[in-house]
């Protein structure tokens, strides 16, 4: 792959001027609605994505209307709004479609990501209407902050205990694929019951841990008692993802809490080498359980 060079570090945030389409309130809908689930903007805060709507454009287009052509420069980043859109790859003098657009979606980045040609020609096959963002806004406030992110990620990532057995290899492709998530005091982040798709890293604030026991009396069945907290850099979700049982616990946010979330499938495919931590730590659940409630029959069978 060959790409252009872009340091964050060096590019000053306010080298070039602000872009602003002025958009009525109506279009102004239509452009969040539209962009909603657009996964590059799924991690700008809310100062960030204000920035990125205020400079999208709209553009209405025809039956039969190149959008972009390939080996053309990229110039615009598009997210549909409705229509219907072909893709057409031409190679060794051959052109076929090899996929569509339809009412949804986005196209576009790669060429501004990577400053080469065009991979694709996109045709629209119905009258509709894309939002465009220009290559400079896009750079400079969706690659900025994807760059900042990564660093903070790989930051605090070195610093999990749990993820020090690693190498650094290993540690950069959960980089990669991890979330992050913020949750308000008192929300319920994982429920005891639920099948586990989830795992979590405390990345700021608090968590507790709390569990609905089987062995306890029918009258306190329901009472949900805490058996942990979790803290920066701290772990939790794991269990259920271990024994592929459902969630033995439920977790509650205390306070303003950020968590680092990994799914199931990055799960099993990047935390292998942690796996033999991770199960003994089952042992030590088990202690507390039969602490607390005379058995540990809740990890064997868990449930509501």
């Amino acid at each position: 792959v060959c790409a252009e060079a872009f340091n964050p570090d060096e590019e000053e945030e306010d080298t070039e001027p602000r872009v602003v389409h002025p958009k009525t309130d109506e279009q102004r809908c239509r452009l969040q609605e539209a962009c909603k689930d657009i996964l590059l903007f799924k991690n700008l805060d809310q100062e960030q994505l204000s920035q990125v709507l205020d400079a999208m454009f709209e553009r209405k287009v025809k039956p039969q209307e190149h959008v972009i052509d390939q080996g053309d420069d990229g110039d615009n980043f598009y997210v549909v709004e409705r229509g219907l859109y072909d893709i057409f790859v031409t190679r060794d003098s051959q052109t076929r479609c090899v996929g569509r657009y339809d009412n949804h979606g986005s196209f576009g980045e790669l060429a501004l990501m990577y400053n080469t040609p065009r991979a694709a020609t996109i045709v629209a096959t119905t009258e509709g209407s894309l939002w465009g963002l220009d290559r400079v806004t896009f750079r400079r406030i969706i690659l900025k902050n994807n760059a900042k992110k990564r660093k903070t990620f790989e930051l605090f990532i070195e610093s999990v205990p749990l993820l020090k057995s690693l190498e650094i290899s290993e540690r950069m492709k959960i980089v990669d694929v991890i979330g992050e998530k913020v949750y308000r005091d008192g929300e319920r982040i994982i429920s005891q019951g639920d099948k586990a798709d989830s795992f979590y890293i405390v990345e700021s604030g608090e968590v507790k841990i709390l569990i609905k026991s089987k062995t306890m009396t029918s009258k306190d069945a329901n009472q949900e008692v805490e058996i942990a907290r979790c803290h920066k850099g701290q772990y939790f979700g794991e269990l259920a993802l271990v024994t592929n049982k459902p969630r033995a616990a439920s977790a509650y946010a205390v306070g303003d809490v950020k968590c680092l979330v990994m799914d199931v499938q990055a799960f099993e495919r990047l935390l292998g080498p942690c796996m033999d931590i991770m199960k003994r730590n089952i042992t030590h659940y088990e202690e507390q359980l039969v602490a607390m409630f005379g058995s540990s029959m809740d990890l064997v069978d868990p449930g509501n």
